[in-house]
């Protein structure tokens, strides 16, 4: 199998399996800390091939959805493994959701069976019951248990432009949609991330977020299965095991959120020196991240922060810094690598440095389709290719992207537009703020203001007044929240993203 900074990977998913089991079957390529477990490349080819000839022995036919509703863990990543072997669509579903969008992703999906843990098929049932949905449950705990008693069947030829992912979208501005990604896409999402980060067979990556959602999938599992490196996966994040995992088990890099990082730079715990000197760098990628935030955790912990930017659509990656010593532009996501970006004017036609229009993107990792949705596939995906992202922003004169918010985010306060990120990160240049997310409420004399909501560090004597005090300072009155909340937690998609509309609903 060939991959290199010019070709996105060629095959399939199961080339590639089957490629990186025949050339480095006894490596490990995959640890497991919270199950005290590991296995190599001939392992997980051997177990994801098991599963696909049994779901075969299940009459599922190529292309046809496979649910998915296990957590990180071995048994999840050797199923999501089997059901991309097999050349069926893995549909990978969120169990703490709740049951009306669980139910809506089986019903919608079409999905006959779905995977799901022995412990959570009470959750599964739950969500049926609000849907059409009759989904056989195939329970997952140590052993598969499967349905009709485990019999097998021959695997059907699979190509390039095969559907192999059906993944739906968090819905922070609206219902879920289901992004259809195929074989190659899938594929040239982890390419993306290996060619942006130069990695290797010698790299192990260490993977806190859930497969379920992209960012976790392309870049930390498939990135690896592309350049032949191992990665970690760990069952969830966790302050207190983050950097322990890291030295561990010899992580190389990280792939997390912006508020993994803002709560590793709150907590007590540091990294060893062995672990700073292991680390390339750590990736931040599914929402923007505070120049302040990045600036502190790397002064705190000597470890570069690559900022990146990537979207479902996409199989994650579509901007990224360039490692050290390359010019990393804090406040940027980067550069385009691996597919094309441009800036567009409503008009379609490409922004001028400095001029802020819709990020746009073409290249072999953008979707297929919007699953059952002809009419938002054609809003969104032009037909020269083009993938219309709804993001704000401008590039500079280097060619570096930056990021000023979401069409369907902006702040209309008496006619004129306010950047929800623009108030975040003057909340972030307080020291004690955790999180922090602005967002419009109605109002009587400007049709919309500016509130926002933020968590503070443990102790903090930090008062509204100061936190809007510093917002006046940084961005001017007019821009600044009339109102901060305190709250223990923000409510998060399953990558950790902050969702904005739902915070503006609850509140």
């Amino acid at each position: 199998m060939k991959s290199d900074a010019n070709t996105p990977p060629a095959g399939t998913l199961r080339d590639w399996i089957d490629f990186q089991a025949e050339k480095r079957g006894g490596q490990i390529s995959h640890v497991f800390p919270g199950e005290n477990q590991q296995a190599t490349w001939s392992d997980m080819r051997n177990a994801a091939r098991s599963i696909a000839e049994h779901l075969a022995g299940l009459g599922v036919e190529k292309g046809e959805s496979v649910g998915l509703c296990l957590p990180n863990g071995k048994m999840g990543i050797t199923c999501l493994l089997g059901v991309l072997y097999g050349g069926y669509r893995a549909t990978t579903l969120n169990l703490i959701a709740g049951a009306s969008a669980l139910g809506f992703a089986l019903s919608h999906s079409a999905a006959r069976f779905v995977f799901v843990a022995a412990d959570k098929a009470d959750v599964l049932d739950e969500a049926q019951a609000t849907s059409d949905s009759a989904a056989t449950p195939i329970i997952v705990d140590q052993n598969i248990r499967w349905p009709n008693g485990g019999q097998t069947g021959p695997l059907a030829d699979v190509g390039a432009g095969d559907d192999a992912l059906l993944m739906y979208t968090s819905g922070t501005t609206g219902q879920p949609k289901g992004v259809v990604h195929s074989q190659s896409s899938i594929l040239a999402g982890g390419w993306t991330t290996a060619l942006a980060h130069e990695l290797s067979a010698d790299d192990r990556a260490y993977c806190v977020l859930p497969f379920f959602h992209i960012n976790g999938l392309c870049v930390t599992l498939i990135g690896p299965l592309v350049s032949g490196g191992s990665v970690i996966v760990a069952e969830r994040f966790s302050n207190s095991r983050f950097w322990l995992d890291c030295e561990n088990h010899e992580a190389t890099w990280f792939s997390v959120v912006p508020t993994v990082i803002s709560h590793l730079l709150h907590s007590e715990s540091v990294p060893s020196g062995a672990v700073k000197a292991r680390l390339r760098f750590g990736r931040s990628a599914s929402a923007p991240l505070a120049p302040d935030v990045q600036s502190a955790f790397e002064n705190r912990f000597d470890v570069p922060i690559i900022e990146t930017m990537g979207l479902t659509e996409a199989a994650a990656q579509i901007l990224s810094n360039p490692l050290p010593p390359g010019v990393r532009k804090i406040g940027s996501p980067g550069v385009a690598v691996g597919n094309e970006v441009e800036i567009r004017r409503p008009d379609g036609v490409d922004c001028a440095a400095k001029e802020t229009g819709e990020i746009a993107v073409r290249g072999p990792n953008v979707m297929q389709r919007y699953l059952n949705n002809p009419e938002e596939t054609a809003r969104v995906l032009t037909k020269d290719g083009w993938l219309l992202t709804g993001d704000l922003g401008h590039r500079d004169e280097d060619g570096y992207v930056f990021v000023t918010g979401r069409l369907k985010e902006l702040i209309i306060k008496g006619g004129e537009n306010i950047a929800p990120r623009e108030v975040d990160e003057a909340l972030y240049s307080v020291a004690d703020v955790v999180e922090a997310c602005a967002f419009a409420q109605a109002c009587d004399t400007y049709g919309q203001r500016v509130e926002a909501a933020v968590v503070l560090r443990n102790g903090s004597k930090v008062t509204e007044e100061e936190l809007i005090a510093a917002c006046h300072n940084l961005i001017g009155t007019f821009k600044s929240p009339d109102r901060v909340h305190f709250m223990a937690e923000l409510p998060k998609g399953p990558s950790g993203k902050i969702q904005r509309r739902i915070l503006a609903e609850k509140l």
